[in-house]
């Protein structure tokens, strides 16, 4: 009877544990006062064609851990990182999403102007201090383009970062799109003689392209689950191809928008925050190139995804989460070693 009772006690401590270094009561606590919004605000920023409103959204409160995501495209949306609800907050880690400039959920002025690495690096430090993230605090992670925004962010403010995170995207467009060419080498010539023809008639376009590109290459290398999630294929709806175009260019196969000739490879030892990169196997970014740019930072590490694509906190969860929040929660701790 005593053990029984022992055990009891064990089992409703274990269930009742609160989120990493934070109780549930702080953790649950608003972060404003007034009409609650889900944690919803519109952040208000400036730029040379007038003052906009991006939306972002907060889950949790955590004063030592705050992470701040950047989303891919350009031109997508927050929804792609919606999984991470279901890993951070048990670890007491405050999520923040966010939707820049002419994402669907922010306001859309539609001007091209505005689409550049240099106004998106300038959002983003306007978001971080309406937000009130510093250096005690603020993680950034960064999926695809997100990766490279989160890069070149660190380049400029790096003395606002605790932690960095660069997950599925490598450091140059041209080293991109070398193995963007590797990936397409694997496929049969009749498909490639097929997608070519289409991509020099400049149909990108058209339907029957379009399905070759999704059945052939996305869903062997974008994400690799049967099913594919209902907020990723969400994000693609929501997805702004005018500034997708206009910044990625017409394909993923056809890189040639404003970010052809972005190379960050030669700045990565400037970067001196501890830095975390995520690859994983079938993804469109070369998994040894994630690796390698771990050691070109001065504190850097690398998670590896066996079993996923670029969507790989989606297909391949049980490597990409544990490697995340360990990596935070070392860095919290004062722990982190690079390598």
């Amino acid at each position: 009877m005593r053990n029984f009772i022992f055990l009891l006690v064990v089992v409703f401590a274990a269930c009742n544990q609160e989120p990493h270094g934070v109780s549930y009561q702080q953790y649950f606590m608003p972060h404003d006062s007034g009409v609650q919004t889900g944690g919803v605000k519109m952040v208000e920023i400036s730029t040379p064609k007038g003052k906009f409103h991006v939306w972002t959204k907060r889950i949790g409160n955590n004063p030592k851990m705050k992470l701040l995501l950047l989303h891919g495209g350009p031109g997508a949306t927050h929804e792609f990182f919606e999984c991470f609800e279901s890993f951070l907050p048990q670890e007491g880690i405050e999520l923040i999403e966010y939707d820049q400039l002419e994402s669907y959920y922010s306001e859309q002025p539609n001007d091209s102007s505005l689409w550049t690495m240099e106004h998106y690096v300038e959002e983003v430090e306007q978001v971080r201090q309406a937000l009130g993230l510093d250096s005690t605090n603020f993680y950034l992670l960064g999926h695809s383009w997100g990766g490279m925004l989160a890069i070149d962010y660190a380049l400029k403010y790096q003395q606002h970062i605790k932690g960095l995170i660069i997950s599925d995207m490598m450091s140059s467009m041209n080293s991109y799109a070398a193995y963007n060419k590797v990936l397409r080498g694997q496929m049969r010539k009749s498909l490639v003689d097929s997608l070519e023809t289409y991509e020099n008639n400049n149909q990108y376009g058209d339907s029957t392209y379009q399905a070759l590109v999704m059945n052939e290459y996305y869903k062997k290398h974008i994400c690799v689950l049967p099913e594919w999630p209902e907020a990723a294929n969400r994000t693609f709806k929501h997805l702004n191809a005018a500034v997708y175009v206009t910044m990625q260019g017409p394909s993923e196969f056809k890189p040639g928008g404003r970010l052809i000739n972005w190379d960050r490879s030669g700045d990565l030892p400037r970067i001196k925050v501890p830095t975390l990169t995520i690859g994983a196997k079938f993804d469109t970014m070369d998994p040894e190139h994630m690796k390698w740019m771990s050691t070109q930072v001065q504190n850097g590490s690398n998670v590896y995804c066996p079993e996923g694509s670029h969507f790989s906190c989606w297909d391949d969860q049980k490597h990409y989460f544990p490697g995340l929040i360990a990596f935070m929660k070392r860095v919290d701790q004062g722990t982190f070693r690079k390598g």
